[in-house]
């Protein structure tokens, strides 16, 4: 976000200068290319960030998912093994 003022306020000192002379004028477009190129690749890093922030969540929950499955496997098997301890102590 930083970077995008700072781009912004070099943008318009820039196009101030313009004015100046031609030299100044290519230079600024070149400022301005160079700007827009560096804007472009933070919003292409950010997107790629974001991205793998989701895939982390998302294989995150499956696992959270599958240890609940097994957990729950676990606690209906000792349940199993409670009741027919229990009907076996009542024979």
């Amino acid at each position: 976000m930083r970077k995008i003022v700072l781009a912004a306020a070099i943008a318009t000192s820039a196009l101030g200068l313009a004015a100046c002379g031609e030299t100044a004028t290519t230079e600024t477009e070149e400022a301005v290319d160079a700007m827009a190129a560096d804007a472009e690749a933070n919003a292409d890093a950010a997107a790629e960030g974001a991205e793998a922030v989701a895939d982390a969540a998302a294989e995150g929950a499956e696992d959270a998912a599958a240890a609940a499955a097994e957990g729950a496997e676990a606690a209906a098997d000792a349940a199993a093994e409670v009741a027919a301890e229990a009907e076996a102590a009542a024979e």
